[in-house]
């Protein structure tokens, strides 16, 4: 017997009940759940996708300010996408979602498509994502599953190995499937926590076979790297200083073609060119990242690189660059909050790690 028909009828109405009920009294204020319009959902749903929530805010307010319609970004080019994205990793779902817009302006007629299957067809677009954007912008009523559903669907099933999309399926409120959704997300992300899940809080936990945690597939260890970055400054008579960064090879497995600091490898570091050191995670890796002091004129004493290049601080920010780059200068007070404006510089070098950072370390 499928494992979703271990729930009675009477208790898929109860359930639905409940927990829209508390979904509409306890959601939480976010921008994309303010709006109808298929493409800011649609982007939305793409820079949730294995990222938190308050990362994604600023980012999204700054995309869709950049490119407010699926037209606007079909005409941008990669590199653009990559530096208003910039920050928020996973760069190959901007990659992705730019050529989803190009085919919907080129192949549509800018129009985007209204159901799960058809979603399904744009690049960069899954199971998951398709039926989010279908039942949130147009009101299919299709069960979108992520790992938040998937967890209350088990623990509410007590069956590690049941059907869940199945299960959610029948569970979803068809005269407001979007709503739904989104409560049964919101539910996972916000009480049915992966640990220690707050049971007591849960509006459906009269219907729920389980309590406490569930077992979960061990996430895999994360690998500890030490790395190296060269940080060079130049002051320009009436302009804005000038800093050295480099691009990653195109052909890289991460963030191609990105912008970043001299990489200068993870050897022992000397400890008199150091101006401070933090901590930074990629996928499966935490690097012990180490930022040197190197004045403009020893550039040579850089490893050689064939794509590097002075950039003025203003023009930074209109450059794809890494994460880890923004991070860093950002520490640095060196990144303006509005590219358009050039952030004055009192001092570099050691002499400004000095003034920023007097211990000389500084963990994140």
């Amino acid at each position: 017997m499928r494992n979703s028909e271990t729930i009675a009828p009477a208790q898929q109405r109860q359930f639905r009940h409940s927990l829209l009920a508390w979904f509409d009294a306890h959601a939480r204020d976010l921008p994309w759940r303010r709006t109808d319009d298929p493409y800011a959902i649609w982007v939305s749903e793409i820079m949730l996708q294995q990222t938190r929530v308050n990362a994604v805010l600023d980012h999204y307010a700054r995309f869709l300010a950049r490119f407010p319609t699926v037209k606007a970004l079909a005409q941008a080019e990669e590199p653009e996408v990559l530096a208003v994205w910039s920050g928020l990793g996973y760069y190959r779902r901007a990659r992705m979602l730019l050529k989803a817009a190009k085919v919907v302006a080129d192949e549509l007629a800018g129009a985007i498509p209204k159901s799960a299957e058809e979603l399904k067809k744009l690049p960069g677009i899954g199971a998951y994502t398709s039926a989010a954007i279908a039942s949130i912008a147009f009101g299919e009523p299709v069960a979108a599953v992520d790992g938040n559903v998937e967890r209350v669907v088990m623990r509410l099933t007590a069956n590690g190995n049941g059907a869940v999309s199945e299960t959610a399926q029948d569970l979803l409120d068809r005269s407001c499937p979007g709503d739904f959704n989104q409560a049964m997300m919101e539910l996972g992300a916000t009480v049915c926590l992966p640990k220690n899940p707050l049971c007591l809080e849960c509006p459906v936990q009269q219907l729920c076979r389980t309590r406490g945690e569930h077992p979960t597939v061990p996430r895999k260890k994360m690998q500890a790297k030490v790395v190296n970055f060269a940080f060079l400054e130049r002051k320009k008579r009436r302009k804005c200083s000038e800093i050295l960064l480099e691009m990653r090879p195109k052909d890289a497995s991460l963030m191609a073609g990105m912008w970043e600091l001299p990489h200068l490898g993870g050897d022992k570091a000397d400890p008199e060119r150091m101006l401070f050191t933090l901590r930074h995670s990629i996928t499966v890796t935490n690097y012990q990242v180490g930022i040197l002091s190197f004045a403009p004129n020893e550039e040579h004493l850089l490893p050689k690189h064939t794509a590097r290049k002075w950039v003025q601080l203003d023009a930074v920010s209109k450059l794809p660059i890494t994460g880890l780059t923004r991070k860093v200068l950002k520490r640095l007070h060196l990144l303006p909050r509005d590219s358009s404006i050039c952030f004055p510089v009192k001092a570099s070098g050691v002499a400004a790690s000095k003034l920023l950072f007097p211990d000389q370390s500084v963990a994140e």
